[in-house]
């Protein structure tokens, strides 16, 4: 069973829109998913709230206090939102879980500081030998991209120190932040409304549907 964790430590980076595209993006190809939220906002839990019965299935999933996983029998896939400021024995324990880690980033310093150092201690638990296997892939998704940006040259310039694959530019528009009030993805609407944003997802789903190395 796929566990896919999104996280960034840095708060509103855009992690809930990413972990509910993805569960959108999963449950529209026929898997069975769970869609947890270790946030104590509960921006993911809401929005499957909001979500509209007839569309493809996404099944909520509540953390005890000690993050315990029992995920129910007959779930494919398993998506997990992270709260910011996500660190310590959570982030630990997570890292223990998931196969692969999305780590969504905004083209800011702010932004670009805290992502460096996450993705460092990534690295330490991995040089640690927390699991077994070589732990979990790790990819970056850009978020509220504008080309041309200083900010996005700013972005550019940093990626390639990062050592992780960029999967995803993401642009800044207003689709998501509509269809999120709506409990909807922009894999619930009609292609031709969002066009433009399911090509930019492309790679992030070819990463999402290939089987672990």
């Amino acid at each position: 069973m796929p566990v896919i964790l999104v996280a960034n430590p840095k708060g509103g980076v855009g992690k809930s829109t990413v972990a509910t595209n993805i569960a959108g993006f999963l449950a529209r190809r026929g898997h069975k998913v769970m869609l947890g939220d270790a946030d104590k906002q509960q921006s993911s839990r809401r929005w499957l709230g909001q979500r509209p019965a007839e569309l493809p299935a996404i099944q909520g999933w509540d953390f005890d206090d000690e993050k315990t996983v029992k995920p129910p029998k007959g779930v494919s896939h398993v998506v997990i939102d992270t709260p910011a400021g996500l660190s310590g024995k959570s982030l630990k324990s997570l890292y223990k879980l998931a196969d692969r880690i999305v780590i969504p980033l905004q083209p800011s310093l702010f932004d670009i500081q805290a992502t460096f150092d996450f993705v460092r201690k990534l690295n330490d638990f991995r040089e640690q030998n927390l699991r077994a296997d070589a732990g979990p892939e790790l990819g970056i998704v850009g978020m509220r991209v504008k080309d041309g940006t200083l900010s996005m040259q700013q972005l550019q310039g940093f990626l390639p120190e990062l050592g992780v694959p960029v999967l995803a530019l993401l642009r800044d528009t207003q689709n998501y932040v509509q269809l999120a009030a709506r409990g909807l993805t922009i894999w619930d609407v009609a292609p031709s409304r969002v066009e433009r944003d399911l090509s930019q997802w492309q790679e992030l789903g070819v990463w999402l549907d290939a089987p672990r190395e």
